[in-house]
């Protein structure tokens, strides 16, 4: 059995940051695929799919998160780690969001068609989302320190 990693959110973050970069480039294949007719719209399936794990992942990273938020404040001031969640916030409603309308996608006609086309849109979104979300978290790291609330002092003997 693997241990689980002490903190866990910085252990799960990439997963949805890593979903995020890859769903506008699926969507956009899976576009151009069932217009060019060389899939069904059933096919956007698969998108509809990676979007709620999308959802799915970012919920699981944000609980740690929220856990840990405590023991950070700490080390880093309040105003740092409030803005970090809601970046995180933020991201997640617009995942959301791009979960449901890719999920539209599965209509016939017209209104899948547009909502395929406005999944891509979304996908972007949630993108520039997982960007600024990533980035504060970054900046908690190795601007502010967050680490620290998590190591312990490491002193190093003059001979070394």
């Amino acid at each position: 059995m693997l241990p689980i990693p002490n903190p866990l959110h910085p252990a799960i973050v990439h997963f949805p940051i890593a979903l995020a970069m890859l769903l506008p480039a699926l969507a956009f294949v899976a576009l151009v695929a069932i217009r060019a007719g060389w899939g069904r719209a059933g096919s956007w399936v698969a998108v509809v799919v990676l979007q709620c794990a999308l959802v799915g992942f970012a919920w699981f990273a944000m609980e740690p998160g929220e856990d840990q938020e405590e023991k950070v404040e700490k080390v880093v001031a309040e105003r740092h780690i409030e803005e970090h969640e809601e970046a995180a916030e933020r991201f997640f409603y617009i995942a959301i969001a791009a979960a449901l309308v890719s999920a539209a996608g599965l209509l016939q006609g017209g209104r899948g068609q547009a909502a395929r086309a406005a999944t891509l849109v979304a996908g972007l979104a949630v993108l520039a989302a997982s960007v600024a979300v990533g980035h504060s978290g970054g900046e908690l790291v190795y601007k502010h320190g967050a680490a620290s609330a998590y190591t312990e002092p490491v002193t190093i003997s003059p001979s070394e």
